[in-house]
């Protein structure tokens, strides 16, 4: 069955997760919002899963894997997810502090000596989490095949000095939050990030999911197409409508976060890598290799389960107690300012990067299903989050990435998901 087929033809029976494509009795709306985002904004392909207390209740896909080769996309089918890869990421670490292996309150360099170099040795573990480390970048120079081999990361972030007070302002740790995060997970366990979840969350849970793809999987990728290009006044106007904002903070914004040679500008680049103009995203190298802010191969079914299991029993199977939910997502960065931001501008968290340790908390920048919610979006248009208060797992994913702020389609979805939910 496909999106445009009789969407209440599936049913749930039996075990935990044998619902087919389609949705349970009760969850058209979903079906109807995911068919709508191939009519407009129009899709090439995507797919959306959901969890309501351990079960799946919508699994859908659609459209093509591949639009120059007509490869229709397919239950088996894996996309890049970029920054929703983060959020598997702090789920790893979660699960190292729930077990007392990993306090969250105690200096990175407890678990990482060479880290405490360089004005670095009372940087807290929550605050790689949370982006308030003061190491968005690293100074480089880095090529991709040293990016790619982790290590010479490693010696760079030992090398680096932070840019502000460590815990007292916070800006988005684009691509060095994996190798943070991923080096202490590493040093605890003596297992690299990408194994580190592929044997402790996606074995038990049976994912199709991976930071560090195996290369018999390298057929089921999905190929990545990109919508059409916008002009600055349109991402603007799409800032402005979606926080609510005015237009001269938003302009400000935009101005001092996003203009060539600032912080998130460079951030994304780590010390020269990672060349946009280099199309890296799309190689066997990249896809090969383990970086735990971004390169997540998976489908949706996989990412919604996984969130499931953080809020409910899955199978057998629950990765985080209630306990632990509660105090990962506790919101960080409306204690601190955004670094780079000019004199005398303030943006308020809850418009802007609403984080906790690791996840996103609800707001216009990232529209979830209840106020409970937690996950990470990714660049592109991605999602995938946990309610605790619904036992939801809910995630979407999709070949055509749309870098505009008021880009509907997952937000159509997350409504969708509401509005069953009643």
């Amino acid at each position: 069955m496909t999106a445009n087929q009789d969407r209440d033809n599936a049913s749930v029976s039996g075990g935990g997760d044998d619902l087919e494509h389609g949705v349970a009795e009760g969850w058209g709306k979903v079906a109807d919002a995911f068919r709508a985002n191939f009519e407009a904004p129009g899709e090439v392909g995507a797919a959306c899963s959901v969890y309501v207390g351990g079960r799946p209740v919508a699994n859908l896909w659609d459209g093509l894997a591949d639009r120059e080769a007509n490869r229709p996309w397919r239950e088996s089918t894996i996309v890049q997810v970029a920054s929703t890869t983060k959020g598997a990421t702090a789920i790893c670490a979660h699960m190292l502090a729930q077990r007392g292996e990993l306090d969250l309150g105690a200096p990175v360099a407890r678990y990482w000596p060479e880290f405490g170099a360089n004005g670095k040795e009372q940087i807290l573990v929550r605050w790689l989490l949370s982006h308030q480390a003061g190491l968005p970048l690293v100074d480089g120079p880095l090529t991709f095949e040293q990016a790619c081999a982790w290590h010479p990361v490693i010696r760079a972030i030992e090398a680096q000095k932070p840019l502000w007070q460590p815990g007292t302002e916070h800006v988005y740790h684009a691509v060095t939050y994996g190798f943070l995060v991923g080096e202490v997970v590493r040093r605890i366990t003596g297992k690299s990030l990408g194994t580190f979840f592929a044997e402790e969350v996606a074995a038990p849970l049976g994912l199709s999911a991976w930071i560090g793809l195996p290369e018999e999987h390298e057929e089921r990728v999905a190929r990545l197409h990109y919508a059409a290009p916008f002009s600055v006044e349109e991402l603007l106007a799409g800032m402005i409508a979606t926080t609510g904002l005015d237009a001269d903070t938003v302009t400000a914004w935009v101005e001092s976060m996003w203009s060539p040679g600032s912080i998130q500008m460079h951030a994304g680049g780590l010390g020269g890598a990672l060349d946009n103009t280099s199309d890296y995203s799309t190689t066997r190298a990249w896809r090969a290799a383990e970086f735990p802010a971004a390169n997540m191969l998976a489908d949706a079914h996989s990412l919604a389960r996984m969130y499931a299991a953080t809020v409910s029993d899955v199978d057998g199977v629950r990765l985080l107690d209630p306990s632990t939910v509660e105090r990962m997502t506790a919101v960080q960065t409306d204690k601190t300012r955004m670094y780079g931001l000019p004199p005398g501008l303030d943006i308020p968290a809850d418009r802007s990067f609403y984080m906790s340790l690791g996840f996103w908390r609800p707001g216009p920048m990232t529209p979830m299903v209840g106020p409970g919610s937690f996950g990470h979006p990714g660049s592109g248009g991605s999602i995938a989050l946990g309610d605790p208060d619904a036992g939801v797992g809910f995630s979407y994913v999709t070949n055509l990435w749309n870098f505009r702020p008021d880009d509907p389609r997952a937000s159509n979805l997350a409504k969708a998901v509401r509005s069953c939910l009643g």
